[in-house]
Formats: structure tokens, sequence, C-alpha cells
């Protein structure tokens, strides 16, 4: 088994995870989602895929998004290899751009602010999420506030049904446990300069929706909002998000989520505390059906290549990665170094030692040089310019290629290679070019080439150094002699080093005199180095400061504004409490005139509802205060007589009671007196002596009631002699007794 499989191991996904899987929407088809058995390696059934459950939350869902497609295929890497905060980065980026910038995902935006980086540590080189998204170190982006770490993602591993959408297959990338991640080109692509031109707008929008006081958007809120809307950003749609028309749209994958497993899903996929408040809301109203793109919004589209587009470029392996170069998984979340950094500082390297003087013999083209040699082709032409206002050069005129001559003995071979030194045709001078001396110590069996020279094959010198004709028969035969070849032959060659000599002096010169300037503007571009690192140091301590100054500032007016807010709250709630107090206050006022009947007028009125009601219930307190104390002193005359034989109560509310009985206490007095009255009449008829027939006077069936009445009547006269005889004095009033029985 491959040392990448190690990695995986059986799947680990609770009840709790599926129950959240459902409460999603994503599984309301039947075979959306397969869980592993009980393998412990994924073997996806046909037209299935493998995914992670943390994925699946932070917006993945099949058929996949093109521009995820576009990523995976550009940066050569398939699905399981990118950690979860990748996954979520890529989701609030489409979300970014469809609901807030009112354009498809564009790539060449992306390009601006991400980078790939290997994900690892010092003792491990991660396959499963090997790969992590990060910020560019030069680009101000949003505060997504990721976790430091999800623990045990890898473990929670399912497939997912591959599916197609207008009959256009949206294909993930097939599963190959076995690949092993490679670091491309594409990693650390940037934009072009057109592509920054045609973005600029983009940038200056997103940096104004970060920091527009009041209305600043952030990471989480977008991520809240792509769950809240119940919508997958990196799930191929019918309709871009901006045409978002609700509870009815067709891209929404479940109903709406309660709170309560809302702010739990926001809390799982950022940083959040549980102190911390979830953004209800966006602070920016995103574009959709009911707040549509403006009129004649431009609607950039830029997707990156498709692999139906062909191979591209960016898909080149540039290096083996190593573990020095990986980011540890704890700092993946935090990180924004640049990934092109070590690349760049290796490049500024490389061409600092091109441009030293002189080069040195390259191997590469020593190879290339005895190739062409060997072949007895004439790629040298091709590399080298021809020189328009060239001289003469007898030293060129008489190169011959050791192809060629094929009429020279080969005694003569030893003696021309013995002395002679190759110059390769990368040395050759040309106007306004920097130039170094010709190579050394690379002796071949070609006699030497003048760095001049446009080709290693030439005409032979037999017909270049041909004598003049006067010269007469023996101009012939004095040619032919090898000895004088030989000598016509190192007469050409010293003149040809003389002159190329000469020419390689002032070439030195010059180049000693532009050295000398490159080092002067060398020892100027360090000076303002160093004084640009000085001003950027005080500018960023500045800004620290300000920015410190300003979140104070935040500070302190949120805390104005929530206490601004409370005392509003606090004025809302007194004065209905004192709307209360001043309606109960009347209504007692208004009972009290309707039971006693009286009714008063404010001397010094203050003006105040309250206290102004609060004295017409004094006014009324005090006049029952006084009803109360003479009613009690009547009661307490009255009571020995209605009440001859008890104990008179201590409270007037007792005492009232007492005469507040269902039986008319002035009926039963009056019935009493009346029957002290008819003994005192019987004692009085007895001691008068009379005979009276008692029996017949208490028939009273046999009275008639006017007759009673008159004879009552005209007893009155007699009644006063009787009364003052028992020690009474009757009233003056006329007697209103009427006849009880």
């Amino acid at each position: 088994m491959a040392a990448e499989d190690l990695e995986w191991e059986r799947s680990k996904i609770s009840n709790q995870d599926i129950n959240m899987l459902k409460r999603l929407g994503l599984m309301k088809k039947e075979d959306a989602i397969r869980f592993p058995s009980e393998e412990s390696y994924p073997k996806p059934p046909m037209e299935y895929r493998v995914s992670f459950v943390d994925h699946l939350i932070r917006g993945l869902s099949t058929p996949i998004h093109d521009f995820l497609r576009g990523l995976l295929f550009v940066y050569g890497i398939q699905l399981h290899q990118l950690t979860p905060n990748s996954i979520l980065h890529i989701s609030i980026f489409i979300t970014l751009c469809e609901c807030f910038l009112g354009i498809p995902p564009n790539w060449a935006l992306w390009k601006r602010i991400f980078c790939l980086r290997r994900n690892g540590s010092h003792n491990v080189t991660y396959n499963i999420g090997g790969v992590v998204i990060c910020v560019r170190t030069d680009v101000d982006y949003f505060d997504v506030k990721f976790p430091d770490s999800v623990q045990g993602w890898r473990k929670k591993w399912l497939y997912i049904h591959e599916e197609s959408a207008n009959s256009v297959e949206h294909n993930i990338v097939p599963f190959d446990g076995s690949a092993r991640i490679q670091r491309r080109r594409s990693w650390d692509a940037e934009a072009s300069e057109e592509e920054k031109k045609a973005t600029e707008a983009l940038m200056s929008r997103i940096h104004q929706l970060q920091n527009t006081r009041g209305k600043e958007l952030s990471g989480v809120q977008i991520t809240a909002y792509f769950l809240r809307i119940r919508v997958q950003p990196l799930q191929a749609r019918k309709n871009p998000l901006w045409t978002y028309s609700g509870k009815n749209d067709a891209n929404r994958i479940s109903n709406d989520l309660s709170v309560k497993d809302l702010e739990k899903l926001v809390r799982r996929v950022s940083r959040l505390a549980k102190k911390d408040p979830i953004p209800s809301s966006c602070r920016v109203e995103p574009y959709s059906a009911s707040n549509p793109l403006p009129e004649n919004h431009p609607t950039m589209s830029s997707l990156p290549p498709l692999p139906e587009d062909g191979e591209v470029e960016e898909q080149a392996i540039v290096a083996e990665d190593t573990q020095g170069s990986s980011i540890p998984e704890s700092e993946v979340a935090g990180s924004h170094k640049s990934a092109a950094s070590h690349e760049k500082e290796v490049e500024s390297e490389a061409s600092e030692s091109t441009q030293s003087l002189p080069p040195a013999v390259s191997p590469r083209n020593k190879r290339k040089r005895t190739d062409a040699e060997d072949s007895g082709t004439s790629k040298a032409e091709e590399v080298v310019p021809s020189h328009p206002k060239a001289a003469y050069d007898p030293y060129v005129e008489s190169l011959v290629s050791s192809d060629d001559e094929e009429e020279v003995p080969t005694t003569d071979v030893a003696p021309r290679t013995s002395t002679s030194r190759t110059v390769l045709a990368s040395d050759t001078l040309v106007e306004g070019e920097e130039t170094s001396p010709p190579q050394q110590n690379v002796v071949t069996t070609t006699p030497p080439s003048s760095p001049l020279a446009p080709s290693p094959k030439r005409t032979r010198v037999e017909k270049i150094v041909e004598p003049a004709p006067q010269l007469g028969s023996s101009s012939t035969l004095l040619l032919d002699d090898p000895m004088i070849k030989d000598l016509l032959r190192i007469g050409s060659q010293f003149i040809g080093y003389r002159e190329y000599a000469n020419r390689v002096e002032e070439k030195l010169a010059e180049a000693n005199e532009r050295a000398n300037a490159l080092a002067r503007k060398l020892e100027q571009s360090e000076a303002a180095r160093k004084k640009a690192e000085l001003a950027a140091s005080k500018a960023k301590a500045e800004a620290d400061e300000a920015k410190a100054k300003a979140a104070g500032v935040e500070e302190l007016q949120k805390k104005l504004e929530d206490a601004t807010a409370a005392l509003d709250e606090h004025k809302a709630a007194q004065a209905s409490r004192e709307e209360g107090i001043l309606k109960r206050l009347k209504t007692q006022s208004r009972r009290t005139f309707t039971q006693t009947n009286q009714d008063f007028d404010l001397t010094n009125p203050v003006n105040d509802p309250v206290l102004d009601a609060l004295s017409y219930l004094e006014l009324h307190g005090s006049e029952i205060r006084e009803g109360v104390s003479n009613a009690s002193a009547v009661l307490s005359a009255l009571f020995p007589y209605f009440f001859p034989k008890k104990e008179e109560p201590a409270t007037f509310l007792n005492l009232a009671k007492m005469f507040n009985t269902p039986e008319d206490l002035g009926l039963k007095m009056r019935q009493e007196n009346m029957k002290v009255a008819v003994e005192n009449t019987v004692a009085l008829v007895a001691d008068s002596r009379q005979t009276i027939d008692w029996m017949k006077v208490g028939d009273t069936e046999q009275i008639e009631q006017s007759r009673w009445r008159s004879l009552i009547k005209a007893a009155k006269p007699n009644t006063k002699k009787i009364l003052a005889y028992l020690g009474i004095k009757p009233a003056s009033t006329p007697s209103s007794s009427r006849p009880e029985v």
C-alpha cells in the first residue's frame, strides 16, 4: 500500500452528523449520499465520488460549480486534497462575487487574491487535505475567522452521487487515492497587467465593503448569509445568486434552519465563541430579486480553464515540495504568506548570477556545441546574428570545419589542435550588448572559430589565400606546400586573435565602466530601499496607531449608542409607568367623587398631571378621614343601645361591620321599645284596678287598623302623663309611630 493510503481509515460519522446533513437538505434525495460500511479505504461505487462531512456543510453539493471544477483542473489537484477551510474560502468568494459584486465568480480576481500552498508539518506531509488556499500577503481581504484546526474531519468521509446539470456533466475529478500532490506553476499564477486593470474596480469595491463605517462586511456575515438562504455556493445552479427570490427559489436545497441550528452551524465553521453574536443579516444588502442589479451593470465573465478546453500551460510541474516549504496545519487558517515568495527569491538570485561578468562556461552550452559539431549542422548560424559593419577578417576566412577539410592530411590535425582554443558561437560580439571573453579550456579537434564567424562552415583556405597572378607559375606550388599552408593559417590566426584581443579589451573597459555605474546605482538603490523600509515601518506604526485609535473610537461610539438605546428604553418605560399611575389616580379620584359627591379645585396647581392628580386624591382622602372620624363617634354612641350586652370593637371597620348586618337594627330597636311600652301599659292598667278582659284585648284578629290608629291618636294626650311618670321627656316632634305587631 502506498504511503498516501496510510492516511485513510474507517469512516467515523456520528448520528449527530447524519441528522445535521438531513436538516441541511443534503440527503433529500434517496441516493444523494452513501455511507461507507466496513472499508478502511475509499472504494466509491459507480457514479459516486469521495467527499467529507465538513466539505458538505461548507457549501459543497453535486453537480459542482464550473468555477470549482476549473480550479481542480488548473491546479492539478483532487477534491479530497483540499482542507475544509479552503472549501469555505471558495464558497465565500463565489457568494461575494454573485451577491455583493453582481458578477459571476471571476478567475482574474481570484488570482489577485489567492494562491495555493502545501499543508503539512515538520514530520508529516499530508495527502488528504494536503493543499490549502491562502490569501496573498499583499492583499487586504475579509477576516473570515477560520478555526485554527478542524478536528477529525479526515475521518468523516463518505460517497456523494455525481449528477449532471443542463445536459452538461459537471464532473468531480475521479478519485485516485494514490495520486501525489505535486506543486505546479499555476499554484502561484498571478493576474496579468490586463487582468489587474480589468479587476481594479472590483478590488476597490471589496475595500469599500470592508471599510465603510457602519456598513462593514465580514467573512462571517457572508458565511451566515449563504447558510441562512439555504443555497450551496459550490453547486452548479440554474440561476446566479443575484436573482435569489426567497423561500420559493429554485436553488434552495431545504427550508430555513432554526435559529439554534443556524447558530450552531456558523460557530462550527468559524472561530466565533459562544459569547460572540451570530449576525442575523448583512450590513450591506446583497443583490437579489428584491434588490436587483443596477441598469447597465457589467457582468464580467472569467472562468478558469476547464478540462474540455484542453491542456493548459499552468499545469506544468515546477518542483517537488519539501517539508520545509509546507505550512503546518494549525497555521493554515491565519496564514497569508505568499506562496511565491521563496520562488521569487530563487529567481532573483539566478538573475543576479546571470548578470555577473564574465559568465562561467555552461556545460549545457558545451553539450549543444559538441552536438552541433558532431552532427555537422550549422545551428550556431541561427544563434549568432550577422554583423553588418564587420571588416574583412583573415582569421574568420581561414576557418574550415573539420568535416569539410577532406583534403587536409591527418598529420596536420595534431599540430593545429594542440595549440588552438575553440570560441563558442554564444560569445559573438554584437553591437549594444554586454560581452565576455572567449570560453577557455574547451579543447576540440575542430579548428578555432572566430566570435564573428557566422557559421563554422566556410570556403576552403586554399581559395581564400589564393596569391596574386603576378607571382608566376611557382606560386601554385608554394601554396600547395603543407608548410606554407600552416604558416598562412598560423599568421591568419595570429592576426585574428590580435584584433579580437583589442576588441575584447575595449569591450572589457566598457563592461568595467558599466559595472561601476551599476555598482553606484546599486548603492543608491540600497540607500533608497533602506529609506523606503524606514518610511514604510513608520507608516505602518502610524497606521497601527491610527487603527488602534479608530478601534477605540468605534468602541466608544458603540458604547454610546448602546447607552442611548438603553436610556430611550428607560424613558419609554418611565413614561408608560407614569401614564399607568396617572390613570389609577384619576380612577380613584373619580370613584371618591362619586361616593362623596364632593369635588375640589386646586388653589396652586403645579401643572404636573401626576402631582395634580395626587393632590386631588389627598383632598378626597382628607374628606374621607373626617367622615370616618364622625361616623366612628356616632356609631360608638349608638352601640350600647343596639348592642347592650356586647363589647364595642376596637377598630372602625369592625364597628361598621356590626351595624352593617342583614337585619334592620332600627326596626329591631323600635320593636323592643314597643314591647316595653305594651308591658308598661298593661302594668298601668293593672295598677288602676280596672277589670279588663285581657283575652279579648289579646285577640288581635278582632282589631281593625283604622280603629286602632284612631285609638292611638286619642291616647296620645294621655301618654305624656304616663311618660312623665316613667321619667321620659317626650320629643316635641309628632309621633311617627305606626302599627307594628
